[in-house]
């Protein structure tokens, strides 16, 4: 309350005081402040009360208390601190505000493979506009060597923060690669976002390694015009549908020399892929690589030598590699990542290619071999939650779309997509829906071509290889399997892969 505001009171008419029924008795002056009187004691200048009559209470013409008046000051003097106090701090802020020191730029290297430059520097970008204080120097790398060059520079303090590696890769980088933090994503969220195969692919114990940007694995790759040449207006879906229509498909001359190959299948040396395809056939007849001295592990070597047998092959030695024989459209069918599509299409652009799932054994479920690359965080980092954060940013759903029509802007398609809830989106494109058709059921396998690891994969196609070809020397197939069961016990030991 202001002290210069009247009180009510005051503006208030003053009764008459009622005469006393006894005249005022003098008062006796204040007691020094020698003799401080205690409560007790009565003053003997003081009239007792049987001297002295008081005068009736009147509480409509008495003075405001005095408390009142107190409280009305401390309620100013304290509202008074506190706003104080909020202009204080106020001032402050804005003080500390205009001094703040800024935010410590971090700088993340990050090692790719395959896509150049500009295909992510348009996220870069948007990424850096949105943190000032983060810049990311995205470098394409070779991939000869890479993952020795990977692993030697982490370990020195000169690797990168980010990294991309194959599905197959995490028993060989996991002395460098950091575990997905929970505070960027989840268990649950993982399991909710990425197919099965890559849940399964980059779990380690109780974490997960790295996140994915991409999914791919085989599919059948097939010339329509030479279907459409013998008549086969349908898609294989069996093996024996595979059989019946290379050997419509198969063109020899009078010598038994191929001319047109109904498929590529059957040899190690001019087969890409041939190892990929003889693990996808392993697998789809119940045989395990750990354990190749079965009779599930023998039938499908056997299966898969029959399609390059004299004297009813339909693929031999003779031909060319299987990428070029397609691209010259002398073979048919041909089993490849869908990555292949676009060499093909980039050496011989009106070929009238087709893309199809694998083919499954009758009476059971296609299986197909997975096989893709993956973002990872080195633990070697000193900004791996920062790192963490812009591959997730990578990740989402929003930033992968634009990542695909990024990529689509220089070539026939982009990777497709590793996200469950972004399958619909690609369903029905011509050349990697039956990518995403069959996602649910690929299988991973570290024999994958192509991979350039001088190691788990390379070796373990080397094996392969040796079986295929002593094979075609008359070993039989088990015979075969046992050798190269001894090579590949002997890496997966050196890998501590169970």
């Amino acid at each position: 309350m202001d002290d210069n505001k009247t009180k009510p009171e005051e503006n208030q008419p003053v009764p008459e005081q009622p005469t006393p029924i006894f005249e005022a008795v003098e008062e006796s002056p204040p007691p020094s402040s020698e003799g401080d009187l205690k409560p007790e004691e009565i003053s003997p200048d003081v009239t007792s009360p049987e001297d002295v009559s008081v005068p009736p209470a009147d509480f409509e013409s008495a003075p405001p208390p005095v408390y009142e008046d107190n409280k009305n000051r401390y309620l100013m003097f304290g509202a008074g601190i506190i706003v104080f106090f909020l202009i204080f701090f106020f001032i402050l802020s804005l003080i500390l505000k205009a001094f703040k020191t800024p935010q410590k730029e971090v700088k993340l290297v990050y090692w790719g493979l395959w896509e150049e430059k500009e295909i992510f520097d348009p996220l870069i970008n948007q990424y850096q506009a949105e943190h000032k204080n983060i810049k990311i120097d995205y470098q394409k790398m070779s991939p000869d060597q890479y993952r020795e060059k990977l692993i030697a520079r982490s370990k020195n303090g000169q690797g990168p923060d980010i990294f991309r590696f194959h599905n197959t890769w995490l028993p060989e980088i996991k002395e460098i690669v950091s575990p997905l933090p929970e505070s960027i994503m989840s268990k649950t969220e993982f399991e909710k976002t990425f197919y099965p195969i890559i849940q399964k692919d980059l779990k380690a114990g109780q974490y997960y390694y790295g996140l994915p940007l991409m999914i791919d694995g085989l599919v059948l790759i097939y010339n329509d015009s030479l279907f459409k040449k013998v008549g086969i207006n349908s898609i294989p879906n069996t093996w024996e549908d595979i059989m019946d229509f290379a050997a419509k498909l198969t063109v020899k001359d009078q010598s038994g020399q191929l001319i047109t190959s109904g498929i590529a299948i059957g040899t190690a040396s001019n087969l890409e892929h041939f190892s990929d395809i003889l693990g996808m056939m392993l697998v789809q007849n119940g045989a395990d690589l750990k354990n190749l001295n079965t009779n599930e592990a023998a039938q499908a070597l056997e299966a898969f030598r029959k399609f390059a047998e004299p004297p009813n092959n339909f693929w031999d030695e003779s031909m060319p590699n299987s990428i070029t024989a397609f691209i010259q459209e002398k073979v048919a069918m041909i089993f490849a990542p869908s990555w292949e599509i676009l060499v093909i299409k980039n050496n011989n652009p009106d070929i009238d290619l087709k893309v199809a799932p694998v083919p499954a054994v009758p009476g059971t479920s296609p299986i197909s071999l997975a096989s893709y690359w993956v973002e990872g965080v080195s633990r070697y980092s000193k900004n791996q939650t920062e790192a963490w954060k812009f591959l997730k940013y990578l990740a989402s759903k929003e930033n992968l779309t634009k990542l695909y029509e990024n990529e689509s802007k220089y070539r026939l398609f982009g990777e497709p997509y590793p996200r469950v809830d972004l399958r619909e989106l690609l369903m029905q494109n011509e050349y990697i829906g039956p990518v995403v058709k069959q996602a649910e059921s690929y299988v991973s396998l570290p024999l994958s071509s192509r991979t350039f690891d001088n190691g788990i994969n390379d070796n373990i196609i080397q094996y392969l290889e040796n079986a295929v070809n002593s094979t075609i020397e008359g070993v039989s197939y088990s015979e075969a399997l046992k050798t190269t069961k001894q090579g590949i016990d002997q890496i997966f030991a050196q890998y501590q892969i169970e």
